[in-house]
């Protein structure tokens, strides 16, 4: 069984910062994936924010958190990260993380609330 938890999600203040993991057990060869973290706002669409190789040496992130967020992952300890600084209000969101072939693997998500 694959499971994927998120941590670190929280309520801060607009121009603060936090730093999301997700830890992943059950899957064999997890450093052979890329690895992404996704967020929804409530009555939204589900977005992807950042991706990462498997060997953190390419990443990818959407236009709006460019500058602002930073993804890696130690595969020795099969976890992502997500730091996240300079927050905004319109970064609230359920915040996923996904892994596998063609992302298969979600976990349960983790709020992140940002106060203007």
């Amino acid at each position: 069984v694959v499971l994927v938890e998120e941590s670190g999600g929280g309520l801060v203040q607009a121009g603060g910062s936090l730093r999301l993991s997700c830890t992943v057990s059950g899957l064999l060869d997890f450093d052979d994936y890329v690895m992404g973290w996704f967020r929804q706002a409530p009555g939204k669409e589900r977005e992807a924010v950042s991706c990462i190789s498997w060997s953190g040496g390419y990443t990818d992130y959407t236009d709006s958190v460019k500058g602002r967020f930073s993804i890696s992952r130690d595969n020795a300890k099969n976890t992502l990260y997500l730091q996240m600084n300079s927050l905004k209000p319109e970064d609230t969101a359920m915040y996923y993380c996904a892994v596998g072939v063609d992302f298969a693997y979600w976990g349960q998500g983790t709020q992140v609330t940002v106060s203007s």
